[in-house]
């Protein structure tokens, strides 16, 4: 394993070419020592990491991923960071479009 979420390397290797920007708000990655807000960060898409699926494993940024913390995504995505920023559900990567219409 090379992440700290029971992530198997076929299944971060996929999201990793999938998720080339944050899910979210869809900001190009920057790495960590450049800035700890735009680096990429594992997110459950669902907040329950027993669900390890393509589904609902995703890249976000650091700043998303700070912000959405616990919260339901339908719900997170009412909130003032999101509107703040642009994110909505027009906005968002097609996984997290997906996980919406999937009752999310």
């Amino acid at each position: 394993m090379a992440n700290n979420w029971n992530i198997p390397d076929w299944l971060e290797k996929e999201v990793r070419e999938r998720d080339k920007n944050c899910v979210y708000c869809r900001v190009e990655f920057t790495p960590s020592k450049i800035s700890k807000k735009t680096a990429s960060s594992w997110e459950h898409i669902i907040n329950d990491a027993k669900i390890v699926t393509r589904e609902n494993i995703s890249l976000c940024c650091c700043g998303c991923n700070a912000s959405k913390g616990q919260k339901n995504l339908s719900i997170w995505l009412q909130s003032k960071y999101c509107k703040d920023r642009g994110i909505d559900l027009n906005t968002v990567a097609p996984i997290i479009k997906q996980a919406i219409a999937n009752g999310q």
